[in-house]
């Protein structure tokens, strides 16, 4: 518990000015709520039993007085304590999405996107609990039971050791449940991320769910994990709910032993009414917040949970490492040595080596599973070789910046990403934009036809995932983007399969001229698009099986061959 929130001294300690308000609300809050039992002593003895007539007007006003001071404090700790909350979350979520998409494309693949929504959303909520509710709560809760305490010692030491013997017994079931609740925590917070998975799986596929007539199935099996997720929950409230009525039962005890004990004092006469009242309500006063304070500390095992899980994505080491060099000038020429990347207990590329030089077109073709999509995503070091290197301009790609070397290279995929935003934001995406060069980008690309029909031409707001565009136009946007980039080394992972032949024509005419001082590697899924390139690489279970030019591959390789003939029909 001590190591984790150890970590949350770096976001906190900016935090100076308004924990010093917090403190401040707090202590006006516990100087109140010890007043308050201190003024039942002039209540009773003064007011009551002397019966001195100026008491009717200084007692009530006093109350008036403490509650009034009792609730500028809660004012300015809820105020300040919602800052820091709000705000610490807000850079905790910042931090959590930067990680995230800064680890390695391995980590992103093999968690769902709805776990790690889960940790951005779910995981900060529970954080933000924490820090802006539990934590100053505890302190206030604490102070005012520290408070209290010391005004019953002070009061009566003998009575005051009655009243509060049995608190040491409540601190085993109170730390053996935390513990057990902290479990339920991790198992609640892991199934709330199977509900988020879920949700996100369904509506990412909601086209292929109505073609299946699968709703009802989706929708049982979301059901199930959604009762699986209420069940942990409510076993999480068993536990938690029953630290309350054992504090209920203490302080019933200890209230019990006041009465008793404290009678006989007033029976004997040493001790007054008003003293005794003044006793009682302070008594009843330390219980409430002890039951809080121990309440508290039960949910803060579940603020933990979902702390320990966050920590884990911050904690989370990247296994491609960044380079020192800056890639600064453009990518002339691409060597592979014996490069070798194993998958599992499989060889994804196996002793690849090709050297591929600027003006070039390499065309990648090959069965399923060849290897052609890990050799282009090797160029953007999504990962790195097991054996062998890669250089570009005769230096070792894993010496350069991820940023200056990714800088330097655009990527189309047939699964083309449309961002909620401008149509011209999609194609300048993440760089400044430039109407002019964005309506250029969009002409090589074949879409300025179809982008003047639409109502706000490249102003016009893209839906999620771009689904007012037919599949053709999104890939032309997104081959438009790859050219408004302006990369040195293009790579084209079968970014036509949604074009028709003569669209593909089009563009393909237009990217030829346009690449002519530059590296492009494309993945084919036509022979239309291989036969003019001037190196294609035959690849089969990860390795280069054939190359040559198309005219070279038909005489000499029996795999382009059949490839050739699979490609043209």
């Amino acid at each position: 518990m001590k190591s984790t929130l150890r970590r949350y001294i770096p976001l906190l300690k900016d935090y100076k000015l308004q924990y010093f308000f917090v403190l401040f609300g707090i202590i006006l809050v516990v100087g109140a709520t010890t007043a308050t039992a201190h003024i039942m002593k002039p209540l009773m003895d003064d007011m009551f039993i002397k019966k001195e007539e100026s008491m009717l007007l200084i007692i009530p006003l006093g109350l008036i007085g403490i509650y009034a001071i009792k609730s500028l404090g809660r004012y300015i700790q809820s105020v300040s304590t919602a800052y820091i909350g709000g705000s610490v979350i807000a850079r905790l979520r910042d931090m959590l999405l930067a990680k995230m998409i800064a680890l390695d494309l391995e980590y992103l693949y093999k968690n769902r996107s709805g776990e790690m929504i889960s940790r951005i959303t779910s995981d900060a909520d529970r954080i933000r609990y924490f820090v802006s509710n539990m934590l100053p709560d505890l302190i206030q809760e604490s102070l005012t039971v520290v408070g209290l305490v010391g005004y019953v010692i002070y009061l009566n030491p003998t009575l005051a050791f009655y009243s509060l013997v049995l608190l040491p017994l409540t601190i085993y079931p109170i730390v053996a449940i935390s513990k057990k609740l902290k479990k339920y925590s991790h198992r609640s917070q892991s199934k709330n991320a199977d509900v988020t998975s879920k949700l996100t799986e369904v509506f990412n596929n909601c086209e292929i769910i109505k073609a299946n007539e699968s709703q009802s199935f989706e929708a049982k099996r979301f059901s199930q994990l959604n009762w699986q997720s209420f069940k942990i929950n409510m076993k999480q409230i068993y536990v938690g709910e029953i630290v309350s009525p054992v504090m209920e039962l203490v302080g019933a005890a200890g209230l019990a032993a006041v009465i008793y004990f404290g009678g006989r004092e007033v029976y004997n006469e040493t001790m007054s009414v008003g003293e005794f009242s003044a006793f009682l309500t302070a008594v009843g006063l330390v219980f409430q917040p002890l039951r809080r304070v121990s309440s508290i500390y039960s949910k803060i095992q579940d603020a933990l949970a979902a702390s320990e899980r966050v920590f884990m994505v911050l904690d989370t080491k990247n296994s491609i490492k960044d380079g020192t060099k800056t890639l600064s000038e453009d990518i002339k020429n691409i060597k592979f040595k014996n490069v070798k990347l194993r998958y599992n207990d499989s060889y994804a590329l196996n002793g690849i080596n090709v050297e591929l030089k600027q003006g070039q077109k390499i065309a990648l073709v090959g069965d399923s599973g060849g290897g052609k999509s890990t050799f282009i995503n090797m160029l953007l070091r999504f990962y790195d070789p097991h054996e062998g290197s890669i250089e570009i301009n005769g230096e070792d790609i894993k010496n350069f910046t991820l940023k200056s070397l990714r800088s330097h290279i655009s990527l189309v995929t047939q699964r083309v990403y449309i961002f909620s935003d401008t149509l011209a934001s999609n194609v300048s995406y993440a760089q400044d934009i430039d109407k002019k060069r964005v309506e250029l980008s969009l002409k090589l690309a074949d879409a300025s036809g179809f982008v003047a029909e639409l109502e706000d031409g490249i102003d016009t707001k893209m839906e999620e995932f771009g689904v007012n565009l037919s599949g053709g136009q999104r890939q032309r946007i997104a081959i438009a983007r790859a050219i408004y980039k302006h990369s040195s080394l293009i790579l084209f992972d079968e970014a036509t399969a949604a074009l028709d032949n003569e669209s593909e024509k089009r563009i393909q005419k237009a990217i030829d001229e346009y690449t002519k001082d530059k590296i492009t590697i494309t993945i084919a899924h036509r022979l239309s698009t291989i036969q003019n390139a001037d190196v294609i690489l035959v690849m089969q279970q990860g390795r280069i099986v054939g190359s040559g030019t198309h005219k070279e591959l038909l005489e000499s390789s029996v795999i382009y061959q059949r490839l050739s003939g699979e490609l043209d029909s």
